[in-house]
């Protein structure tokens, strides 16, 4: 039990940290004669960076030390092409969910669209080592600790539907878009479903990956896929 403890401290500090060092990262920003919106983005971008980065390295350090720390399965592990397969699948898995997901949500009068993705994007803009930080570092964190820490625990000591239940919804609660329960809740059923299917946190961690490259790749070519289809509509 020690690992997965430390492992989920490491994630808890790489949340807290940053207001660590917002101010002198935000001064030093603004004494470059950036205009404050940009000194804020750039601030958020580098911490996101480094933060998540230093958190990365630390948690496998952990992880590299102990040898039993993916040993919670009982069975034979999916070979590594079918994890890899169904790594890919569960990205396909997680596009149905979430527009199923999110069809529901303005079926109840939720407005569409992430504050949270939009933030993300928007810093991403400014600074582009971020999105090494919301595609690489975030999901391989998340999954360690919300699959394999959270619901690789729970699923030890009680049934599987509510672990992945509780898993999901602690999932969905740490990314504090509470309109948005429903989306995230999806996301981390599918994610706890496939990690339960391979016995690998190599399969949700690439349907994770691919996920969030293919979120940001849209959003940070909006402008160019909307001119395209306005194209389109003026050929046709």
């Amino acid at each position: 039990m020690r690992t997965p403890l430390l492992v989920l401290l490491v994630f808890v500090a790489v949340q807290l940290m940053p207001i660590l060092f917002i101010g002198p990262t935000l001064g030093y920003f603004r004494d470059q004669g950036l205009d404050d919106a940009t000194a804020r983005a750039s601030t958020s971008g580098w911490l996101i960076f480094l933060t998540m980065g230093i958190g990365f390295l630390v948690t496998m350090i952990l992880i590299l030390r102990d040898r039993n720390f993916f040993n919670i399965w009982k069975g034979k592990k999916s070979s590594l092409p079918a994890a890899i397969g169904w790594g890919v699948l569960g990205f396909l898995l997680l596009i149905i969910g979430q527009s199923i997901a999110a069809m529901i949500e303005m079926a109840i009068g939720i407005d569409p669209g992430s504050a949270n993705t939009q933030t993300l994007v928007r810093i991403a803009e400014v600074v582009p080592y971020a999105i090494i930080a919301v595609v690489l570092f975030g999901p391989i964190l998340e999954e360690l600790v919300f699959r394999r820490v959270v619901f690789g625990s729970l699923n030890q000591t009680m049934n599987f539907w509510i672990a992945t239940a509780i898993s999901a919804l602690v999932f969905a609660l740490v990314h504090l878009e509470f309109t948005h329960l429903l989306l995230y809740f999806t996301t981390g059923l599918i994610l706890a479903a496939l990690y339960q299917r391979t016995k690998r946190i190599l399969t949700p961690i690439i349907a994770h990956i691919l996920l969030n490259g293919y979120v940001m790749l849209i959003q940070l070519n909006m402008d160019k896929i909307e001119t395209f289809i306005k194209q389109m509509e003026n050929l046709q």
